[in-house]
């Protein structure tokens, strides 16, 4: 049975998350060695005494803030793959969804994909290895999409199903990253199967 929170619970998570946000807004415009927890305090506009119950210093807060975000945006993308149907709707829901929660929490993912991709902000953070092993989870879904549609004969058997996975996996990232370096001459696009028809169709004319 799930546990019903008090008042002054819910107005600690409350705060809480209030300051990851301010954190976050911090890091994403001035990068973290550029960010103190006196000038995240003063954003938020609580005592700097009152950041430090919620967390022991500065990497704790980066670390509580990244693992909360991502597991808020893998438990998107996990519903979609997760969800029963047609192989071919799920992977088009997929990038859909990539899509949706990269335009929402572009601040957000620049750090995200910092710590997945290795180029840390902060390697003290001890994240890189935790956010690589939520990222796997993600790719062993996509696999196994892939596996199911291989195994009903909806897709062609042109590779392992893991190797299919990071194909797309880095198709998505490629247009991500040229999005968010200049999003009016590289949008990120509307039709999921501008992406998907790579993997789909190849190259060749037929």
């Amino acid at each position: 049975m799930e546990k019903t929170l008090s008042r002054r619970e819910k107005e600690r998570l409350k705060r809480r998350e209030y300051i990851l946000d301010v954190a976050l807004e911090l890091f994403s415009s001035k990068g973290y060695h550029n960010v103190t927890m006196h000038e995240i305090a003063k954003k938020s506009e609580f005592a700097i005494g009152t950041l430090y119950t919620f967390f022991k210093n500065k990497e704790e807060l980066y670390r509580s803030l990244l693992i909360h975000k991502s597991d808020a945006f893998h438990t998107q993308v996990e519903e979609v793959l997760d969800t029963p149907g047609d192989e071919v709707e799920k992977l088009r829901n997929y990038v859909l969804t990539l899509r949706t929660i990269f335009q929402k929490n572009a601040d957000c993912i620049r750090l995200y994909f910092a710590e997945t991709r290795g180029s840390c902000f902060n390697p003290k953070a001890g994240l890189d290895e935790e956010m690589k092993s939520r990222h796997r989870k993600i790719l062993q879904r996509l696999a196994a999409v892939f596996e199911q549609g291989i195994k009903s004969k909806r897709f062609r058997p042109l590779g392992e199903p893991t190797y299919l996975a990071h194909c797309l996996d880095s198709l998505c990232n490629l247009h991500l990253f040229l999005w968010l370096e200049n999003p009016t001459d590289n949008p990120y696009p509307e039709d999921p199967d501008k992406i998907l028809n790579i993997l789909f169709y190849g190259l060749l004319a037929s």
